[in-house]
């Protein structure tokens, strides 16, 4: 695919997780309501998917906080496809509860998946079918760099109830070889539970990315620069993070007080031992963005600004507000992946919140393009780099993110200072705020627009995807397949077809 970070064209689409897409099982995934998102983009002449990390969800069912920075999320897998590849039969399914269509009880969704996979599993070790037992050995081989250390963890994690892996016994926590070698024969079958779930995620994204890609359309993926601390990321590679003797970190990640937060944002992330990470040539975070971008086109890095300073807490505040800058890894850092992978790296930058001339020229010196948000220009009356005529090309125009209210939501608890200057600008009288935010958006000189899809279809704050700072109730947000209309479609295509955001289609 020729990347539409390569040319001078002009791009837009639409922002949704997997999570959200129509399915009779309790949450997106992987199967029909995809394929009909995809359609639905090409029909609206857009040429961008962004989705949120696809990683597989630990506490708080954010996105952004996963078990592993290399595995799928195993609630999106598809059960329509496993039971067309012989995996489950009909009765698999026919015990389901009674789902909400437009929002995801992730409870009830974690335990009926799960039971659903294990019962694809043990049809699986059961099944005649030489080529899947081929394929996935093949996979089990290719990926086995991460995928033997990710089901290893997974599978102690079950052996311990759950508990985080810095509550396991000491030779568990500190990988003392002869009790792994042990536990990778006695936890043996669940190991290889683990591995077949990602084998099938893999597969299942495999077909829809190539779909995707069949309609000219480019996925742009997501990799939060931090980890979660109980992930097998941070339990298989302990020397890379700031961690005490017992597996605790020692200082967290987190963002000061904010435009989201007035005590700032506590994520509680370990944060990294960078120098070794400088001294094996940071292969680690090589190897990360590699793998994402055989999952995806594009990436966005979230929290980009903490590559040059990041916010260091010390572990056991109980807000973001006593933390310091501290620096990054910088040119080092992004020189050595460069060297590794391509001058040419598909990498979106997230340059929200406190940013500094620091960050702009650690951006800009490798051509990243930065986010404008456009809820963030009306705000208040004074003139800012968050207004469309303010822009340079290199950056992508959002009406909002997953973390902002929908551009209805916000409109309505706008200050009437702010709601004046929409209609002002926009020469509008904002009945119908989210196309005029589109419009904006389209015709701006940034180079990609994106907006979620939330506001394509002119939602207000009830489908809100995310909160900042608030534990519950996020991440929810579903449709159905029939809000995606073929008029809605058709607007936004003549839209995106005016201001020369089709690219190349008629």
């Amino acid at each position: 695919m020729n990347l539409p970070t390569e040319d001078n064209g002009r791009y837009s689409g639409i922002l949704v997780h997997p999570t959200s897409f129509p399915s009779p099982y309790g949450i997106g995934d992987m199967g029909e309501g995809a394929y009909g998102f995809i359609d639905f983009l090409e029909a609206a002449g857009q040429t961008l998917w962004q989705c949120l990390p696809l990683g597989p969800t630990s506490f708080g069912d954010s996105p952004y906080q996963s078990f592993s920075s290399f595995a799928g999320q195993p609630l999106i897998i598809s059960p329509d496809l496993l039971i067309q590849d012989g995996l489950l039969a009909e009765e698999d399914v026919a015990d389901m509860p009674k789902w909400d269509d437009t929002h995801v009880d992730y409870g009830e969704a974690i335990l009926f998946k799960t039971r659903l996979l294990r019962k694809a599993y043990e049809h699986f070790k059961q099944t005649p079918i030489l080529l899947y037992v081929e394929e996935f050995q093949a996979f089990c081989k290719k990926e086995g760099s991460w995928l033997d250390n990710y089901a290893l963890f997974m599978a102690l994690k079950d052996a311990h109830d759950g508990r985080p892996w810095s509550q396991w016994e000491v030779p568990y926590r500190t990988l003392e070889p002869l009790s792994i070698e042990i536990a990778r024969q006695e936890l043996a079958d669940d190991i290889d539970y683990y591995r077949f779930v990602q084998y099938i995620f893999y597969k299942q994204w495999a077909k829809l990315k190539d779909y995707a890609a069949s309609k000219h359309i480019t996925i742009i993926g997501d990799i939060p620069i931090f980890v979660a601390l109980d992930s097998a990321d941070v339990w298989a590679d302990q020397q890379l993070f700031n961690l005490d003797e017992n597996g605790f970190p020692t200082v967290v990640a987190g963002v000061p007080p904010d435009y989201f937060s007035a005590t700032g944002q506590l994520w509680g992330n370990p944060l990294y031992l960078w120098k070794n990470h400088r001294k094996d040539g940071y292969r680690w975070w090589i190897r990360r963005i590699r793998h994402q971008l055989r999952l995806t086109d594009m990436l966005r890095i979230d929290h980009f600004r903490g590559f040059e300073a990041y916010w260091s807490i010390p572990y056991g505040e109980e807000t973001a507000i006593h933390g310091k800058w501290v620096t990054g890894p910088g040119t080092d850092f992004f020189d050595a992946v460069i060297q590794a992978l391509g001058k040419h790296l598909p990498i979106i930058a997230e340059d929200l919140g406190i940013i500094t001339p620091a960050v702009e020229a650690l951006r800009d010196h490798y051509g990243f393009p930065g986010m404008r948000v456009l809820q963030f220009g009306f705000d208040n009356t004074a003139e800012n780099n968050y207004l469309p005529h303010n822009f340079i090309r290199n950056c992508i125009c959002y009406t909002g993110t997953h973390d902002n209210d929908t551009t209805i939501g916000w409109y309505a608890q706008a200050s009437e200072d702010s709601r004046d200057k929409v209609r002002r600008y926009m020469n509008t009288d904002g009945s119908s705020v989210h196309w005029d935010f589109i419009r904006a958006a389209l015709s701006s000189t940034a180079k990609y627009a994106i907006f979620p899809l939330q506001d394509v279809l002119g939602l207000g704050s009830k489908a809100r995807m995310n909160i900042p700072g608030v534990a519950g109730n996020n991440w929810a947000w579903r449709f159905q397949s029939k809000d995606l209309k073929a008029d809605t479609a058709a607007h936004l295509r003549s839209l995106s077809l005016l201001f020369g955001r089709t690219g190349g289609r008629s």
